[in-house]
């Protein structure tokens, strides 16, 4: 695409506008090999930034970091059975290496519970050894037949977390708190709300007993799973025999938990907050928080103005704010700005002669607003206007979800109408049968996102199913969804 091209527009194609902005944005591009895709250094300084946020979280609340290896032998998928059902489909299967066929094949990494836990039936002997709390940053492989960049690639990175705990109610607390840290960073750092919930059994993870979700809603009303949480009971436990000594001198299952978040957040901050001029980035992940754009006509105003943005650059790198000056000589202003703003760098500052003598710049948010700030505590007013920027756009992200949510729906044939025109997401009742949910899914393509937590329900609580009409058991969360 032409860096002049403007960029298809959501309401004319979201999906082509979507990989316009993350390949205008220069995040990612498509790989030779089928299915993956090349993360950029502006999108991994993304991750590398929320990396850096989840993972002090989860060092906070205890957990500590571990590598296990990529290849997994296939008989340890086989040991859980509805484990081995959920991936089969998925899993990349190595069959040679070193010339020769293997003994046994090895699957490549689809999920790392099986060889997590025949090590902690090594490591686990007695109440003493419990609670383990681990965690690891690694890449997985999904053979996936429909992808998108960041959304769904057959390779993506990721982080998964795996405790084990001596009793079911320390595991229900662990994946609870999980499910916290993980809503706390999506609203705190993504600036992108998301509801909490518990999934159905159709939807949850394979082997669990329980899985939390987060889920977001884009801007074209379609839902993401942005983070899970599961309660994994103590099936793998028993699959891969994790027994510890109790107190007693009983010997017991351990009871544990999994949970990850991938670079498919990486898409779900494209999709929550930019525009038809590109990317936009919540100044808490933007890989540059400023540009500074000097603005000169004539060779005597020149050198002034570039000392200006040079002095301008050091103080907000004192400050531990990312900045950089674009003084490239055969490029306008405009295209300047528009270069940036197709990037999502939240801030730029143009610096012209008049504000020179002035002692001031103009601030410019990449969401919207100008105005003046002087060239004197400079990194103050750029952390205040940053600060501003992301509460803004959690903001908006929240009126807009909430503007397209839509409760109390009064029965099939309204549901129907709805998730076959633009609703977003769907709060109706449920009886809890799974022939309603698959009867849903197969007429209108949406599914339950999350049978939500006490904070998001409807009041008052639905009274009957919105398909069968007979009495509701809880209310779910119905949305198409990627």
């Amino acid at each position: 695409m032409s860096s002049e091209q403007a960029l298809t527009t959501r309401a004319a194609d979201f999906s082509a506008w979507y990989n316009e902005v993350v390949m205008r944005a220069e995040l990612a591009d498509y790989s030779p090999v089928r299915g993956c895709m090349v993360i950029r250094p502006r999108g991994y300084r993304i991750w590398e930034l929320m990396q850096r946020a989840l993972d002090d979280m989860f060092k906070a609340a205890g957990h500590e970091n571990a590598y296990f290896p990529l290849f997994i032998p296939q008989s340890f998928l086989a040991k859980e059975a509805a484990h081995v059902a959920g991936f089969a489909p998925q899993t990349a299967v190595v069959t040679h290496g070193g010339g020769k066929e293997l003994e046994e094949p090895l699957v490549v990494r689809p999920t790392s519970e099986t060889i997590i836990y025949a090590m902690f039936a090594k490591w686990i002997q007695s109440y003493r050894d419990l609670p383990v709390l681990l965690n690891q940053w690694v890449n997985i492989v999904r053979w996936e037949m429909r992808t998108r960049l960041f959304l769904r690639t057959t390779e993506f990175l990721w982080q998964e977390g795996h405790t084990a705990h001596a009793t079911a109610e320390e595991a229900e607390t662990e994946a609870r708190l999980i499910l916290g840290i993980y809503r706390r960073f999506a609203e705190e750092w993504m600036a992108m709300p998301v509801i909490t919930g518990i999934k159905t059994d159709s939807e949850k993870f394979a082997g669990a007993v329980r899985t939390y979700a987060i889920e977001a809603l884009m801007q074209d009303n379609r839902a993401l799973q942005a983070g899970t949480s599961h309660h994994l009971g103590q099936n793998f436990a028993r699959a891969f025999e994790v027994r510890y000594q109790t107190m007693a001198g009983d010997m017991e299952y351990v009871w544990s938990t999994s949970w990850g978040v991938s670079t498919r957040l990486i898409g779900g901050l494209v999709m929550t907050h930019s525009d038809d001029r590109g990317l936009v980035c919540p100044p808490r992940l933007a890989p540059l928080h400023v540009v500074i754009v000097p603005i000169w006509k004539s060779d005597t105003d020149r050198q002034g103005v570039l000392e200006a943005a040079q002095r301008a650059l050091q103080a907000l790198a004192d400050a531990g704010i990312s900045a950089q000056v674009d003084d490239r000589d055969a490029v306008k202003p405009g295209a300047k700005y528009y270069h940036w703003e197709a990037r999502g760098v939240p801030v730029r500052l143009e610096i012209g002669p008049r504000d020179v003598a002035q002692g001031q710049a103009v601030l410019a948010r990449r969401a919207g607003g100008k105005s003046t700030v002087p060239l004197t505590g400079l990194p103050a007013a750029v952390r205040e206007a940053m600060d501003q920027i992301q509460a803004a756009l959690l903001e908006a992200a929240r009126e807009r979800r909430e503007a397209n949510s839509v409760r109390q729906v009064r029965g099939k044939r309204e549901l129907i109408d709805l998730m076959n025109g633009s609703a977003g997401l769907v709060y109706a009742g449920y009886c809890g049968d799974a022939a309603c949910e698959t009867a849903v899914k197969e007429e209108t393509k949406a599914t339950i996102r999350v049978l939500p937590d006490e904070e998001f329900r409807s009041s008052p609580a639905p009274a009957t199913c919105v398909w069968c009409g007979r009495p509701a058991v809880t209310e779910a969360v119905w949305a198409k969804a990627y």
